[in-house]
């Protein structure tokens, strides 16, 4: 039986689908799920980078995770959605979207339950992940999503389109 103390350290996590993986990213770091809606996209930016979207007046930028983890595009569905998520940007907190597949539950994990993120066999770079958490028998990949969504990754990125535009001399 479990204790209280045991019952304390657990952590929820939302699980969602990118590409036929599994993921989890800290349930107080979702602030809602939407459904997907139309996407502005914006030039010069990298692939993986949707576009942005008006949330309530606010401009919003969509990452698809697929095409940032190197995985092919997914089709736009009736399950597909963009869990909107807070991260950390230069220090301020800053609210993204991030395009799933589909949604798939929110889990409790302790810290019995989640292992180191392996050094190899995931199409996911190992800094982006703060480690597996072990759920029925299956494991879901926890996502860092302040690393996966970085203020770096985005200037390296957008600084790669402009390079990549730029003519060759």
């Amino acid at each position: 039986m479990e204790s209280a103390r045991e019952r304390a350290d657990q952590e929820q996590y939302l699980t969602f689908v990118v590409g036929g993986d599994e993921f989890a990213v800290a349930v107080l770091r979702v602030r809602e799920i939407i459904e997907y809606e139309t996407v502005t996209h914006v030039p010069s930016t990298p692939a993986w980078i949707r576009g942005v979207i008006n949330l309530r007046g606010s401009v919003v930028p969509v990452v698809d995770l697929g095409l940032k983890f190197g995985l092919a595009p997914s089709p736009v569905t009736r399950r597909t959605c963009i869990v909107m998520v807070d991260t950390e940007l230069d220090g301020q907190r800053a609210a993204m979207g991030v395009v799933a597949d589909a949604v798939s539950q929110v889990i409790e994990l302790g810290p019995g339950d989640i292992e180191a993120p392996p050094s190899f066999g995931t199409r996911v770079r190992v800094d982006f992940l703060r480690g597996m958490g072990k759920l029925d028998g299956r494991f879901v990949l926890i996502l860092d999503i302040d690393r996966v969504l970085s203020a770096r990754e985005l200037l390296l990125a957008s600084e790669a389109s402009v390079a990549a535009a730029a003519p060759a001399s």
